[in-house]
């Protein structure tokens, strides 16, 4: 229990000073389209130089944290997330907004990410030394299998069609090999210098998910009649409290997948809301109701993203290996002040680590406190005109994705796969496989190449990736996956053929 002996320091007049600061400004930041918590978290380092080490690590890990659930704003609001983290919270969240529940998505976004984010850090008080042995279990293979898992669940999101579902993860893989190979450094599909560093990943994420919302408002006009209105009803906070605990099936769900993804390394946020998220629409009693503006669906997407923060810190302070993008940022602030995490952190350094740990736990619910304040002032964006908003969105656009790298070459980026989305949607393809697909696709190379080079100095590439216990159970969820998409499908069709015959 030494943690509780170092609690008082994170309410010190100065570190609760920069929690404050760290907390809200991650929340804007968040809410900001193309600002995601690594670039978030990478921005606020230079300010860290002058401070105490407890005091840096306080501001990284508030912005961090506010960051993540921040994103939920304009991916309920504008069906942009504002991280890849959030993409999962758009397939309901953006629904809500439409038919007036913007603030109440916006309440159990905020809600749904303070109990998952607390009981993830709580995880990573208690049970840091078992679970950082666990996480060493995780090899290429496994990784490799797992970024197949994550294109295998995409394919029923969103999308009428497994089979369409499916292509768009596809496409997005392909679309992650465009750039030069990492291993031997050669070139692919690198038809344009824009793309000789890749595709960037936040450019693509605005583009595939704004840029046919802005085409589709330009195409209704200013005067169509059928141009839809949104309104905003108020939410009581008391009633959304009641509605996040009535569904606590989602919660539990999207707790649990949050934190047991967030410790293995390299994975991320955005298969945790993802896999919550499937994994709850597979579990309900309703899952048609999935997609239409669910709020099981916010709450298991934004319980999971925020649950991974927590656990996400394990390998990093207990084997300096960064279980997040964000996280290697964390390591660099750690290395800034000569603070090397490992094994002996906790005995060589413990007022740093613990008062960093308790500020992430204090810093949830300062999180929550100022989201749901936020909440029902934000939801009044949905009443913006739609002519005004795809002005808005668009210049979001332009900016997000230049302010990545300063550079117009991401602009074009943005604007093509926005453009080629659009045409993409007409035809019944999704957004979301396709965006998981190019996050997915370097994970998957990545460790399939590391595997190989395992697997061909030892037993073989179909021994190295066939077998053990963790390979054949990940394998089976695929399959598992895979098969349980294509049968609701055929139900699905089956109950519509029976309708139609019956009228």
């Amino acid at each position: 229990m030494e943690f509780i002996y170092y609690f008082g320091d994170v309410f010190a007049p100065m570190s609760f000073m920069l929690l404050l600061i760290g907390t809200v400004g991650g929340l804007i930041l968040g809410a900001t389209p193309g600002l995601s918590p690594t670039m978030a978290v990478a921005l606020l380092i230079p300010f860290t130089f002058q401070l105490e080490a407890a005091q840096g690590l306080i501001l990284l890990g508030a912005a961090y944290t506010s960051t993540v659930a921040g994103g939920a704003v304009s991916a309920i609001l504008l069906k942009i997330p504002g991280a890849p983290a959030n993409i999962a919270t758009t397939l309901d969240g953006h629904e809500m907004a439409r038919r007036g529940k913007g603030a109440r998505a916006l309440q159990l976004s905020f809600l749904a990410s303070a109990v998952g984010g607390v009981i993830g850090v709580l995880l990573l008080i208690f049970l840091t030394p078992v679970l950082s042995q666990w996480a060493l279990a995780f090899g290429p293979s496994h990784l490799f299998w797992l970024a197949i898992l994550g294109v295998t669940i995409i394919g029923s999101l969103e999308s009428r069609s497994v089979v369409k579902g499916l292509l768009s993860g596809c496409i997005g893989m392909w679309l992650a090999t465009i750039g030069f190979d990492d291993i031997m450094g050669a070139q692919r599909f690198i038809f344009h210098p824009a793309l000789g560093g890749g595709v960037n990943i936040i450019a693509a994420l605005i583009g595939i998910f704004a840029i046919p919302q802005v085409l589709n408002m330009f195409a209704k006009g200013r005067n169509d009649p059928n141009v839809e209105v949104i309104h905003v009803q108020k939410s009581p906070l008391r009633e959304a409290v009641v509605e996040l605990f009535s569904k606590s099936r989602a919660l539990v769900i999207g707790t649990v997948t949050g934190s047991f993804i967030g410790l293995i390394p390299g994975v991320g946020g955005q298969i945790a809301g993802l896999v919550a998220y499937d994994q709850s629409r597979k579990m309900s009693s309703t899952p048609e109701k999935f997609g239409t503006g669910h709020s099981e669906g916010v709450i298991a997407a934004e319980a999971a993203n925020n649950a991974m923060v927590g656990p996400s810190l394990v390998p990093l302070l207990t084997l300096s290996i960064p279980g997040s993008p964000t996280a290697a940022v964390l390591l660099g602030g750690l290395l800034i002040h000569g603070i090397f995490p490992g094994s002996d952190l906790f005995d060589n350094y413990p007022d740093v680590a613990w008062t960093f740990i308790n500020s992430m736990l204090v810093g949830q619910i300062l999180m929550c406190i100022f989201g749901l304040y936020v909440a029902g002032l934000a939801a009044r964006v949905a009443q913006v005109p739609q002519s005004v908003m795809a002005a808005i969105v668009l210049g979001l656009a332009v900016y997000g994705s230049y302010s990545v790298q300063s550079s117009m070459g991401d602009v074009y980026v943005m604007a093509s796969l926005g453009i080629m989305m659009f045409f993409l949607e007409k035809f019944g393809y999704s957004a979301a496989p396709l965006v998981l697909g190019l996050i997915l696709g370097p994970i998957a190379e990545a460790n399939f190449i590391q595997g190989t080079m395992i697997a061909d100095a030892g037993d073989g590439r179909m021994g190295y990736f066939f077998t053990g216990t963790l390979n054949i159970v990940l394998i089976a969820i695929v399959v598992l996956s895979v098969a349980y998409s294509a049968f609701m499908e055929l139900r699905a069709r089956r109950q519509m053929q029976q309708t139609e015959a019956l009228a």
